[in-house]
């Protein structure tokens, strides 16, 4: 960072500033929702591009992959571009690589355009999140923090309902087509409206390599092998073989970092007790929240018949109630203190998970309505004040780099959740089938479906 940059957290925040802020959400908005929105909506691209149903699921993994690669990257882009530069870059390749998402008439070029536009779409979420507290005086910061953690948790929630009425009303390449307004404007605005530092040509030619290969190896293999253990196993050939080449790349990785005189990544950020605190808090929420996300409208789909709109519906309650909660929670983190508010929010958020373990095969909306209204109005409080926690208290010119680890727990979290849900799926269906085929009953004829009403 240059010096204009370290204080100008102390500077009075201008109304441009915040409206560069607000563009720098909306990119993330568009980079998360583009994960949700595309979820409800396989099937039809299944059926479009004729893929093998087996390899449908690599669409969203394909993604996700190259979504967990550079969101460590990030505080090394913005060193090298700054922050202005990194963000209207990623914003106009990510509305590039959705236009060529739309026009893919294959599972081939679809899966490529997929991988670019996750890459991009990763730098956008760690760089809002360093935003908060370089661009931001303390203050201001749980304002800040606010405004793109409801963005970040209200993404996957109101994901399906979008996917799903998209799908229904006009056809899936427009799935990809929304991000194109959306990203001209934010890159032509936030190109206005934020700092305009100057690129660090020294930060390129310093760039590892090595450690970039390392690092990438490292997690698409666990990224991947935590895809297909539900399915393969987790003693199955291919997954132990992607678990120790994930084993030996991260090791080559951390030793290599860790002794480069100018790392790719600050791993040694890890040594502040809070920030590593604050990291397996958002690992923790990343397994619950984007465990549940992803169970609900498998549940709704396959148990209760509904279309895509209609879980979309049901799942905006957890929406909602983050909206309502989230002023208050900026009052509060104000106040109160954060490690008090922090055990609040994840308590609520178990008693929400909890609340649902109790449902059957009969649950629908009302039933599914207080698990949801508990952990929305938990959720800000498992966001917020873990982010002050982790990042808060960190100089500027170390922000960049724990911001994107930060967020990649977060990511971790979720994919290893998901991933435990689906070998309890996998494990227990066959038992559950026969259980009840031994009782004359099926899901489809025996529980009548509700309506929302």
């Amino acid at each position: 960072m240059t010096v204009a940059g370290e204080k100008r957290a102390s500077d009075i925040v201008t109304p441009a500033i915040w409206t560069g802020f607000a563009m720098m959400c909306v990119g993330m908005f568009m980079a998360i929702l583009d994960v949700q929105v595309v979820a409800t909506s396989l099937p039809t691209i299944q059926q479009a591009l004729n893929i093998p149903q087996d390899q449908m699921s690599w669409i969203q993994t394909a993604y996700l992959i190259a979504e967990i690669i550079a969101i460590p990257l990030t505080g090394f882009l913005m060193r090298t571009l700054t922050m202005r530069w990194m963000f209207t870059i990623a914003v106009l390749l990510f509305t590039l690589a959705s236009i060529a998402c739309a026009a893919s008439g294959s599972f081939l070029s679809l899966i490529t355009f997929r991988i670019f536009q996750g890459f991009f779409g990763g730098t956008l979420i760690p760089a809002v999140f360093s935003a908060v507290f370089l661009l931001f005086p303390m203050q201001l910061q749980p304002l800040a923090a606010t405004v793109a953690g409801v963005l970040a948790v209200l993404a996957p929630t109101i994901g399906p309902i979008v996917g799903g009425w998209i799908t229904e009303t006009y056809s899936w390449p427009w799935l990809f087509l929304i991000n194109v307004l959306p990203g001209l404007l934010t890159a032509s605005v936030a190109w206005m409206s934020l700092p305009k530092d100057s690129i660090s040509f020294r930060q390129i030619r310093n760039l590892d390599v090595i450690s970039l290969g390392l690092g990438a190896t490292a997690l698409a293999g666990l990224e991947v092998a935590i895809k297909e253990a539900p399915n393969r196993g987790w003693t199955s050939s291919l997954t132990v073989s992607l678990l120790c080449l994930f084993a030996v790349t991260a090791l080559g990785f951390v030793f290599r970092t860790l002794r480069a005189p100018e790392p790719l990544v600050n791993l040694r950020t890890f040594r502040d007790r809070n920030f590593a605190i604050g990291c397996l808090l958002s690992f923790l929420l990343g397994m619950g929240l984007f465990g549940s996300v992803y169970l609900m409208p498998v549940f709704l789909a396959y148990v209760r018949a509904h279309n895509a709109f209609e879980i979309g519906q049901i799942m905006l309650i957890t929406g909602v109630a983050q909206l309502v909660v989230a002023p208050v929670a900026v009052l509060l983190v104000r106040r109160i203190d954060q490690r008090f508010l922090t055990a609040i929010g994840f308590l609520l958020f178990a008693i929400g998970l909890g609340l649902s373990s109790v449902q059957t095969m009969a649950t629908d909306f009302g039933e599914m309505f207080w698990p949801q209204l508990v952990r929305g109005c938990a959720i800000m409080f498992c966001i917020l004040p873990p982010t002050q926690l982790a990042l808060g208290h960190l100089g500027k010119s170390a922000v960049e780099d724990a911001s994107g680890l930060f967020n990649l727990m977060r990511n971790l979290g979720g994919a290893i959740g998901i991933a435990l849900i689906d070998t309890v799926i996998y494990t227990r269906s066959p038992e559950y089938g026969r259980a009840l085929l031994s009782n004359g009953l099926s899901p489809a004829t025996s529980i009548p479906r509700k309506t929302l009403a």
